[in-house]
């Protein structure tokens, strides 16, 4: 029986490892991807939001407002006064994943272009 808890420890331990560099998209495809679209989606720490990012930096959104930029391969955003934050981002099809140091922040779903007429 222990021919068969080596595999599954081995699936578990994958799961549970964070994102490599491997895993991330280049700035390039960052910008590619999400550069004069929508995405909707969830944060852990701010919850729901849906931003639109304008191809001349700014970031959209129903009551709020903010600038985006593309460092190295991270996609970082400022709003107001507070400093940038920046993240890397796994991307797989209409999906981003955002991630941090500790792994996983979020997650959300491109839509094409500026739906919400931001």
């Amino acid at each position: 029986m222990s021919r068969y808890i080596v595999p599954v420890f081995l699936s578990l331990v994958a799961l549970a490892t964070p994102a490599t560099a491997d895993d991330l998209a280049t700035g390039a495809q960052i910008k590619e991807a999400l550069v004069g679209n929508t995405v909707m989606g969830s944060m852990l720490a701010s919850g729901a939001y849906t931003e639109y990012y304008a191809p001349d930096g700014a970031i959209r959104a129903a009551d709020y407002a903010g600038t985006w930029s593309i460092d190295g391969n991270s996609m970082c955003f400022a709003y107001g006064s507070d400093p940038a934050t920046c993240w890397g981002a796994r991307i797989s099809g209409d999906q981003v994943t955002w991630v941090a140091d500790r792994g996983d922040e979020g997650t959300g779903t491109i839509v094409a272009g500026n739906p919400n007429g931001w």
